[in-house]
């Protein structure tokens, strides 16, 4: 393989060869490289339940090692097969390097099945393998993914890592995966369609996850606990339930490591995991409400019963806005801490491992400070928008939070997030003390408005500014790097592996605007009266061209006297339809 080749990859101590006809995302190597680090520190927990085993049996039967008490010590070498290693599935391996990567920084491994749909993507899986010597522990396989997870049901072959990376969304997969793993195997999940996770498209998300998603600030942990609750469905339905060990949005996408277990008493508390969530469009209060309660009984039991409502009125008693509704969402906690500070403790001791270890670091510390019975999180600079006053200084807010009382941390997933045990109504008498020090224009205090109905109420308290003790974060005082900075152009996510090399993105784009142009001389060559046509976003209520809209204001458009058999006057598409009587 000839280093100097444009398809040449090198990235942490594999060295792939991988063409654009064979996808490969280098923006993604923050999530190859937290991968190996929670695989790494899973082996640990492996090696050591296995010796947990072996010292029951050897109290059972005194002098009966079957000669392996030696082998199962924590394997410190890597790129060797393990007799008693795990065995991982890599379902959608593409050009391998995850594979490899995984074959030579984690020790402890036995076997790892590196599959992909594409005959191209298994050749040169087959060629990378080669190339960095490790054949003996990466087996290419050419198989429809959920075939795979499916063949490997059985107790024998179960893997003891599942590593799930599509294009898009990994509910087609997931069914398979809670079988295919041992009990208390770990299942690394990736999605990158957060438009949908988002509330962009609630519609869409229901159908992928079963879940309603909000256009909320919060959306980035709603996506979270969106997978987090679809993963849980399917591990039910076999009798197994999960335990998260770390969830984490990064980027344009979501990577999770959960635990799965069986269990059937556990699986009965799953519901209680879940919840609908209520959000004001306006102010951005939001209400969880949980699908079922749990008692105690007097024998040291539980009783489950459906959870009493409704929780909120029909308007926010914040603001008198409408409110929306979305989920069932996990409300239980999104990372293992304890499991959390292991891995970065493992990333600070090997920092050269890692290409992006400075990120990592301050990632995973940001976590570790995260309040971690809160559910989502506000945005300050929203709060200060919706009140359209002077910002309030980040360390303000959580001084005055913390001063009061309530415990207050940030989010990985939003540069500036709060969450905090606080209630809405204190987050808003902060405010409105802030407000009284630095007034909102009158302007804004129109009846109708969010401003004056939030306002019109007295703070139950007199919020302190001053700086508290524990208000800036140690992730912050370090001055860890907690945000990606832009790698260079064309960063984010990737098209789809194309069948051409030829094929650039440069070109592609090129490709789009000359179509997009063709588009629009097309439509001017019809001259279609767009008047026609009612405006989208009149009836939404955010046009403001007025009478330069090219569409009408009107909200009801008469319907045009279409003589075309063949569809309905309200598909007729004007004077461009050629059947009009």
């Amino acid at each position: 393989m000839d280093p100097d080749d444009k398809n040449f990859v090198k990235e942490g101590r594999a060295e792939i060869f991988s063409p654009a006809r064979v996808f490969y995302n280098p923006v993604q190597e923050f999530n190859r490289d937290l991968t190996i680090a929670v695989i790494s520190e899973h082996v640990k927990d492996h090696y050591k339940l296995l010796r947990e085993r072996q010292g029951k049996r050897e109290q059972e039967q005194p002098g009966n090692d079957d000669g392996i008490a030696d082998a199962l010590c924590d394997p410190d070498k890597e790129g060797i097969k393990y007799k008693h290693g795990i065995r991982i599935l890599e379902a959608l391996a593409a050009s391998g390097l995850r594979s490899v990567r995984f074959a030579l920084e984690i020790p402890g491994i036995q076997q790892i099945v590196a599959n992909d749909f594409s005959e191209d993507a298994v050749n040169f899986i087959q060629k990378n393998t080669v190339h960095n010597q490790v054949s003996d522990l990466v087996k290419p396989s050419m198989s429809d993914a959920s075939m795979v997870m499916y063949q490997n049901r059985k107790i024998a072959d179960r893997f003891d890592v599942i590593d799930l990376d599509p294009y898009g969304s990994a509910s087609p997969f997931l069914d398979g995966a809670v079988q295919a793993l041992k009990d208390g195997g770990l299942l690394c999940v990736t999605c990158t369609d957060m438009a949908v996770l988002a509330g962009n498209v609630p519609e869409t998300c229901h159908s992928k996850y079963q879940a309603v998603s909000l256009h909320a600030k919060f959306c980035h942990e709603q996506a979270l606990r969106i997978l987090l609750r679809c993963i849980e469905s399917h591990a039910n339905r076999y009798s197994r339930y999960i335990i998260p060990l770390l969830s984490v949005s990064a980027d344009f996408y979501i990577r999770i490591f959960v635990r799965v277990y069986t269990g059937q008493n556990q699986v009965k508390q799953s519901a209680c995991k879940l919840s609908m969530v209520y959000h004001c469009v306006r102010c951005g209060n939001f209400t969880l409400q949980p699908l079922i309660s749990k008692i105690q009984t007097s024998n040291g039991g539980y009783k489950f019963s459906p959870a009493r409502g409704p929780v909120v009125l029909p308007e926010c008693d914040i603001c008198s806005s409408k409110q929306n509704v979305g989920g069932p969402v996990w409300n239980a906690e999104l990372h293992d801490v304890d499991f959390v500070c292991r891995v970065l403790d493992r990333v600070e001791q090997n920092k050269d491992k890692f290409g992006t270890s400075d990120r990592l670091r301050g990632v995973l510390t940001m976590i570790t400070e995260e309040l971690p019975q809160v559910p989502f999180y506000y945005v300050n600079d929203e709060l200060s928008k919706t009140l359209h006053c002077n910002a309030l200084r980040m360390m303000d807010l959580r001084s005055a939070l913390l001063h009061a009382g309530y415990e207050v941390s940030f989010s990985h997933c939003h540069k500036n997030s709060v969450k905090t045990t606080a209630p809405m109504d204190i987050i808003w008498d902060i405010y409105r003390c802030w407000v009284k020090k630095h007034p909102v224009n009158e302007s804004w205090l129109r009846d109708d408005s969010p401003v004056k109905t939030i306002l019109s109420k007295e703070p139950s308290f007199e919020a302190i500014f001053d700086e508290h003790p524990n208000a800036n974060p140690a992730s912050r005082k370090k001055g860890l790097l907690r945000w990606q900075h832009n790698p260079g152009k064309d960063w984010g996510p990737k098209a789809k592996a194309t069948k051409s090399d030829n094929a650039s993105l440069d070109k592609r784009r090129e490709r789009g605007l000359e179509k997009a142009k063709e588009r629009k001389r097309k439509a001017v060559k019809q001259d279609i009266d767009y008047k026609q046509f009612p405006c989208k976003r009149f009836k939404e209520g955010c046009c403001d061209l007025g009478d330069e809209c090219r569409y009408s204001h009107s909200i009801s458009v008469p319907q045009l006297n279409c003589s075309n058999s063949n569809h309905s006057n309200s598909n007729c598409k004007g004077s461009s339809c050629g059947e009009q009587s």
